[in-house]
């Protein structure tokens, strides 16, 4: 599959998630939700990675990968600390919007973070995500 098939399916299950978030955090604290919501995704990531052999590689991994890779998920944690804070607050069909910013903030960092140019499709796409953003937020 193209990686247009794999990042249709991580949105579709990114509209889940938020949907599913928003009714389990119902009642809930937040942040114990937060990591009711982290040990599935443990446990399920590691069941993946070892029913696919993948798990013989974590001796390969270097020094500067674990870097960002611990980054990454503690990035990743404070991410959904912050959505589950906000979905209990406010409606998903107005966080998830807000909370899609962050192709925006890819957009711009990838920049000098990566090397990445920005063309005028992309800014022109950018300034879309955030003005469809600000008006599903308020609307």
């Amino acid at each position: 599959m193209s990686w247009i098939v794999w990042a249709m399916l991580s949105a579709v299950f990114a509209a889940a998630t938020a949907l599913l978030a928003k009714l389990g955090v119902a009642g809930v604290d937040p942040n114990l939700a937060t990591a009711v919501r982290t040990t599935v995704v443990v446990l399920f990531a590691w069941v993946i990675a070892v029913s696919f052999g993948a798990h013989g590689g974590i001796a390969h991994i270097e020094r500067r990968s674990w870097i960002f890779l611990t980054l990454s998920g503690l990035a990743t944690g404070l991410s959904w600390i912050c959505y589950f804070r906000a979905l209990s607050l406010g409606q998903a069909s107005k966080v998830a919007p807000i909370d899609k910013l962050s192709v925006v903030f890819v957009i711009l960092l990838a920049w000098p973070l990566l090397g990445e140019r920005i063309t005028l499709m992309k800014a022109a796409g950018g300034a879309l995500i955030t003005v469809g953003a600000i008006v599903l937020a308020f609307a």
